[in-house]
């Protein structure tokens, strides 16, 4: 069976670099999903959940904003950060969902508080606790 090859980069490191059956992202206009053969095409990563499969394995990743390419049976994947779903601290999570709930709870017209940064990282952390969550 034909395979793609797949990686995932941050500027840090790169997370994944593999052959798999298929690749499932968070794109800019939907979730899209990728098997060999696919057409070639650019997507902006926005955050949300990663999933891949090799065989009957599945892996399950949060990532943040970036790109992804996919052309001749490769799917690459750039992002500002990911973590797998096994890496992740649920209860640091939850304490970063809490924070970011408080600083939301305080209002749009408070001035030290950025909202856009707020809900960025509330969506965040949640994201995190239910990928984490799920694979437990």
């Amino acid at each position: 069976m034909a395979k793609l090859f797949f990686e995932v980069v941050t500027p840090d490191k790169v997370l994944v670099s593999q052959e798999v059956d298929s690749v499932v992202a968070p794109g800019s206009l939907g979730e899209f999903g990728v098997l060999p053969g696919h057409i070639s095409f650019l997507s902006g990563i926005v955050p949300g959940e990663l999933r891949y499969s090799d065989g009957v394995a599945k892996e399950s990743m949060v990532v943040t904003s970036g790109f992804a390419e996919v052309s001749n049976d490769k799917v690459s994947v750039l992002v500002d950060a990911a973590e797998r779903a096994s890496e992740i601290d649920v209860e640091r999570a939850r304490q970063a969902m809490e924070r970011a709930e408080e600083r939301l709870a305080k209002g749009r017209g408070v001035e030290d508080i950025d909202f856009m940064r707020a809900e960025a990282a509330l969506k965040r952390a949640m994201t995190r606790v239910k990928i984490a969550e799920r694979s437990m």
